[in-house]
Order: structure tokens, then C-alpha cells, then sequence
């Protein structure tokens, strides 16, 4: 597939078909940019050790590699593109408009100093920000927003949650969702992606399909959209995901994919412990599924499938195991219970994502070493458990599934 230039680069159609190609990003600078002010702002609950963190993601990467999977950095091929000096011109215009700097003079002077850094340079004021201390004042008109906003440190915000891979991007078949993300804090992750869609050669871009677009004003989040199999792909109704945005995606995927006959919306509580779909709840194997039990009766099924012209037909499922047998054509289907079903236990590691899990072939998964029971629960069902060490990477509150973004996996 990597050598072939006349065909997607792109191929994802399952959850667990063996890793081939990943994109990930290496927690940076924009971690060290967390305050307790402003981290309900940026969605985090702690402050985390970024030393620490970023050992445990080559821990990470370097699990995948060794199982035979190729791992991109956004901040690689983001560094790749801003070589062109009209790609670099034009994003850093495009940061200046989603910062909202309207000042005039203000933003010719940002624009100046930005453009004359090096590619990588650029590269890691779109993801870490830009402090206000690194721009040497001139004498200009001050706005009124100059004023208001006096003691915010910040020209440019950070966007810490990038190393979530998972959630501004999804690979759906030989095409790519870029999402639209719910909260302010993540809304520039998806223009970042676009970007290196658009103009880095890696994607192939001619040889693929745009499912969604992060200009859409209904929220989708790729923690949400799991890939079921060729025919069929669940995506959560969540805090993060929106109805609106289910049935769009399942209108552009029925359109522009003639493999793909159903989307299955799951519906799980809209608050930030249940985040996304993938928090709850992730496919291991073809028929093998880990679970957190406190959802087990709190959600609800629809299968989407295409109805007369360019319409949608919604049919309510009486389960989640009924309509994962029927959807899959499983006789049987296995739901492991994280922390081993126990109420107490299951909590306490569904809070460190026991239930985020990454398969990386048929069985095989990737999941945080702390926690001991699910993982334990994991093994008796027959799964082989890769561990990593995740007391910093889990303080944003996710997992390895979060953490990653596959681009290519082998077809079942």
C-alpha cells in the first residue's frame, strides 16, 4: 500500500485489523502552558509532569513500532508543509483570525514575528501558543481589547489536548472525517489537519474522500466514530457529538462509500465523564468488546441506514448486543466489563480510561498499566494486554485509543 502512488494512503476499515501506519503527537511545550486559572478553560483536571508525560508517550510510540506500525507526528508533517511560504503565510493569517486579534497594528506585528521563525518554529506556535512576553511591544494604538484583556498572558492560546490524536480527525474506509469540535478550546486541532491534508503529500489526497468538514457547525468528535467493520461504523451521541452531526456524516458515508450500509448511533449521557463513546466502551476483537458496566443500562441504539432521496431512516434497536450481533451477523457477542464488573473498581478505572483501549491487531491491545483489574479481566477473556505507563498521560483524561489516530490497518 506505501509504495502504490495511484491509490489512498488512507485505509481504515475496522477497529482491530493489524496497526500499519499511525499519527500521533508528542506532548510539548503547550502542556507547560497550564495554569490552574485556566484549566476547566482548557479541558484539563490537573497539571501534569511534561518530562514525565513525554517518556511515557515514547513508551507509547515505541510499542506500536515494535508491532509493526509506521508512527507520524502532526508537528512533523506540519513542519514539512510550512516550508512553502505561501502554506506558512496563509496559517499564520489563519491563527490571527481564530486568536480574534483584531487590533491592526498588532497583528502585522505578531504576523512579522511569527513569519520570520523557521518552519518548526511555526509549527509549534500553532500548537503551543504564543505568549505575550515573546513579542517586544512598539509604540501603537492600543484597543480597547488591549486593555480588557491586560493581565491574560496570551496572544496565541495553547491547544494541549492535540495529543489526543483521536477526536479532530478520523479515517473512515479510504476517506477522512475532520471533525468539528464541540468546545473553543480544540476548535483550531481540526484547521491543523486540514492543512496537512490539503497540501502534504503523505495523504494522497487526490485518492481520497472528505466525509466531513470541521466547518460545519454540528459537533462530531473522532472519540465518538468507531469503525466497526466495511459495512458498518457506530458513532456516539454524546456531550461532544452531535445528532445534527451523526446523520450528516451518515448521509456523506452512504453517498461516497457503497461499502458502508448502516451507521449505528449510540446514545450515552451528555457529561464529561462519559466524554465520548470511546470512554465507555471499544471493540478488541471481531467479537469481543470492553465495557463499562455503569453504562450498560443508560444507553440507547438507532441504526441509521439510507432512505429515499438523500434522506435518513432511523430505526431504534432494543439493545446494544442485539444490534451489534445483527450489524456484525455475530452469533454471539462478548461484552467485558471493566474492572472485572465490580461497581466500585469499575469507576475508579473507567476515571483512568480501563475502557480506552487500542487494538492494534485481532486481540491485541494497548491500555494503561494502573489499571490492574480491568486489564486482569482483559487476559481471562483471552485478549493479549500490552501495558504502558500512563500516571501523566492519563491527567487529560484519556487513553491509548485517544491518544492515537490510525491511518492504514490491514483489512480484516
Amino acid at each position: 500500500m506505501f509504495n502504490d502512488e495511484k491509490m489512498s494512503f488512507l485505509n481504515v476499515t475496522s477497529e482491530i485489523g493489524n496497526l500499519k501506519a499511525v499519527l500521533l503527537h508528542k506532548p510539548g511545550k503547550e502542556l507547560e502552558r497550564l495554569t490552574p486559572d485556566y484549566l476547566r478553560d482548557l479541558l484539563f483536571d490537573d497539571i501534569p509532569w511534561l518530562r514525565k508525560m513525554r517518556d511515557e508517550h515514547d513508551e507509547f510510540a515505541d510499542v506500536l513500532r515494535q508491532r509493526g506500525a509506521k508512527v507520524y507526528y502532526i508537528e512533523d508533517l506540519l513542519t514539512e508543509i510550512l516550508s512553502n511560504l505561501d502554506i506558512k503565510r496563509n496559517l499564520i493569517n489563519d491563527l490571527l483570525i481564530h486568536s480574534n486579534i483584531e487590533n491592526h497594528e498588532l497583528r502585522e506585528l505578531i504576523f512579522s514575528y511569527i513569519f520570520n521563525k523557521t518552519p518548526s518554529e511555526v509549527a509549534e506556535i500553532a500548537i503551543a501558543g504564543l505568549h505575550k512576553k515573546e513579542i517586544q511591544e512598539v509604540d501603537r494604538e492600543y484597543s480597547l481589547s488591549d486593555y480588557i484583556n491586560k493581565e491574560y498572558p496570551l496572544y496565541i492560546n495553547p491547544i494541549p489536548n492535540l495529543y489526543f490524536m483521536r477526536d479532530p480527525l478520523s479515517i473512515i474506509g479510504n476517506g477522512i472525517s475532520i471533525n468539528s469540535m464541540q468546545t473553543n478550546a480544540r476548535s483550531r486541532e481540526p484547521m491543523l489537519i486540514k492543512y496537512i491534508y490539503d497540501n502534504n503529500p503523505l495523504f494522497r489526497k487526490e485518492y481520497s474522500q472528505v466525509w466531513y468538514n470541521y466547518t460545519i457547525p454540528h459537533s462530531i468528535e473522532g472519540g465518538d466514530i468507531l469503525v466497526l467493520g466495511k459495512e458498518v461504523v457506530a458513532v456516539g451521541c454524546s456531550e461532544r457529538t452531535s445528532a445534527d452531526g451523526i446523520e450528516i456524516l451518515a448521509r456523506n458515508l452512504f453517498a461516497g462509500n457503497k461499502n458502508i450500509k448502516e451507521v449505528l448511533a449510540v446514545q450515552i449521557p451528555s457529561v464529561r465523564a462519559f466524554m465520548h463513546l470511546d470512554t465507555v466502551f471499544t471493540m478488541i476483537d471481531r467479537d469481543k468488546f470492553t465495557v463499562y458496566p455503569g453504562i450498560l443500562d443508560r444507553v440507547s441504539v438507532y441504526k441509521l441506514t439510507p432512505g429515499s432521496n438523500n434522506s435518513i431512516k432511523v430505526t431504534p434497536e432494543d439493545s446494544l448486543v442485539g444490534a451489534l450481533k445483527k450489524s456484525l451477523k455475530l452469533s454471539a457477542v462478548d461484552l467485558i466489563q471493566s474492572g472485572g464488573g465490580d461497581a466500585i473498581t469499575a469507576a475508579r478505572e473507567q476515571w483512568n480510561d480501563s475502557t480506552n483501549t487500542l487494538a492494534i491487531a485481532p486481540g491485541v491491545v494497548v491500555t494503561y498499566s494502573r489499571n490492574e483489574a480491568s486489564n486482569e479481566v482483559l487476559r481471562k477473556h483471552g485478549i493479549e494486554v500490552l501495558e504502558i505507563d500512563g500516571s501523566e498521560l492519563v491527567r487529560g483524561r484519556g487513553g491509548p485509543r485517544c491518544m492515537s489516530m490510525p491511518l492504514v490497518r490491514e483489512d480484516l
